[in-house]
């Protein structure tokens, strides 16, 4: 039998941070899609996603707004945002609204991986 591989949903306009996130998850063994807006994951759907990461400074619709856009369409998908803000309210929003995981950037790549492997209980 085989198990199918996660996908990971990468989002923000940050091109060098997408190819940096697109690397580390393939290497470790994720399938990836990357997005340079919110608007272009929601718009090509989340069907075959299993994770979402998302900056949380992105023009037009934020980290924040999708989270809620992508709980209404699937409640149980978790959601990792990424900030290079260093704002206290950043992180005791994501705590109150149920966000998977909130990593300040410059992160760790083994601690993100580490709580995406969790949430996907891999």
């Amino acid at each position: 039998m085989t198990r199918q591989v996660a996908c990971i949903a990468v989002v923000d306009d940050d091109e060098r941070l997408l190819e940096s996130l697109e690397n580390m998850l393939e290497s470790a063994g994720y399938a990836v899609r990357i997005f340079s807006s919110a608007q272009a994951l929601l718009g090509a759907g989340l069907s075959g996603v299993d994770c979402v990461i998302a900056d949380v400074g992105m023009p037009a619709m934020d980290g924040f707004e999708l989270h809620a856009a992508v709980k209404r369409l699937q409640p149980e998908l978790p959601v990792f945002l990424i900030s290079g803000r260093h704002e206290i309210t950043d992180h005791e929003r994501a705590c109150a609204e149920g966000i998977a995981g909130f990593f300040r950037k410059p992160f760790n790549g083994q601690t993100l991986l580490a709580a995406v492997g969790k949430a996907l209980l891999l």
